[in-house]
């Protein structure tokens, strides 16, 4: 066996978030993936595995257990490894430190929808929630919007959002907020990475023209957006096969009868494809970002081609 470990500590300096951003890119240009996920365990314990199987860059398995109260006692609340194998011969050749993947393929997926998206004078940024997520969203969304001018955090606790925003290194302004629908009104971007289980953003704060990147619901009880904004907006998702049917954002209203499958508009798919999209200025576009082995399988592919550029420098 072959396989090289490559943790976050050795790569992450290496990569860079356009990169990131235009491997899932071109990850969408090839076939749809084949793709399965588990889920075991207690919403306070939860072992989450997600594997992937896509022509051209081959098989890929990641297992994460998800514990929230773990920061609470000092330790992450997410851990794990990502496997990928050779698609010609099944061979393991790469475990990719599951930090490093997620962190990367997380942010990158918000910023491909919203560069595909959002209005492209889109100025202020904001952050709702301060966790690793959201550090990695002030990275991301930095690198992949010049235009950003400047980027809000808010976050339920205010010390946490007003310790993030003192200590992230970015070259815009970073500001914590206490007021969120003062906050949400002045957005042109709205990124929300928390761990709530029932809305926290409401449509009626939404002006027009905002895009709004849901990122914090992996759950079918899990929720950031209420119903006036789910179902008032243009609604995109990341990959029909792992959001419709799976994650409360979606499954909740569709249940309820607020909407049904038809008023997703579109996946990155359809979007890189170029058939669905903005239509006007005015809409309020809302992308959800609910992950995937394939995702992690296009990122971890652009992980390990970093590797053997280092390598090959060497």
């Amino acid at each position: 066996m072959d396989a090289k470990l490559l943790t976050y500590d050795d790569m992450a300096p290496h990569l860079s978030w356009p990169d990131a951003v235009e491997a899932l890119r071109r990850g969408h240009r090839l076939a749809r993936p084949q793709i399965g996920d588990l889920f075991l365990g207690p919403p306070e314990g939860t072992l989450l595995t997600r594997g992937a199987y896509l022509p051209g860059l081959g098989y890929g398995v990641k297992s994460v257990t998800v514990l929230p109260g773990n920061p609470a006692q000092g330790r992450p609340s997410v851990q794990g490894a990502m496997f990928v194998f050779d698609e010609e011969t099944g061979a393991l050749r790469s475990i990719v430190e599951s930090r490093l993947v997620t962190e990367y393929k997380t942010a990158a997926d918000s910023v491909l929808g919203a560069r595909l998206l959002a209005r492209p004078d889109a100025r202020h940024l904001l952050i709702v929630g301060a966790g690793t997520v959201a550090r990695s969203l002030v990275h991301a969304y930095g690198a992949a919007f010049p235009r950003l001018e400047r980027i809000s955090v808010w976050a339920r606790n205010f010390a946490q959002a007003q310790a993030l925003a003192a200590n992230v290194e970015s070259p815009l302004p970073v500001h914590a907020v206490e007021d969120l629908p003062q906050a949400v009104a002045e957005a042109d971007i709205v990124s929300t990475a928390t761990m709530a289980t029932t809305p926290v953003l409401k449509g009626e704060w939404v002006r027009p023209g905002t895009h709004v990147d849901l990122i914090g619901a992996f759950r079918k009880d899990m929720r950031e957006a209420d119903d006036t904004l789910i179902s008032g907006a243009a609604l995109f998702v990341d990959c029909r096969d792992t959001t419709i049917d799976h994650i409360g954002e979606l499954t909740i209203p569709i249940s309820a009868g607020i909407i049904d499958e038809s008023a997703v508009l579109g996946d990155l798919y359809d979007l890189i494809e170029g058939t669905q999209g903005r239509r006007d200025p005015q809409d309020v576009t809302v992308f959800k970002n609910g992950g995937g082995a394939h995702l992690d399988l296009m990122m971890a592919a652009y992980i390990a081609r970093s590797a053997r550029g280092l390598q090959e420098k060497r």
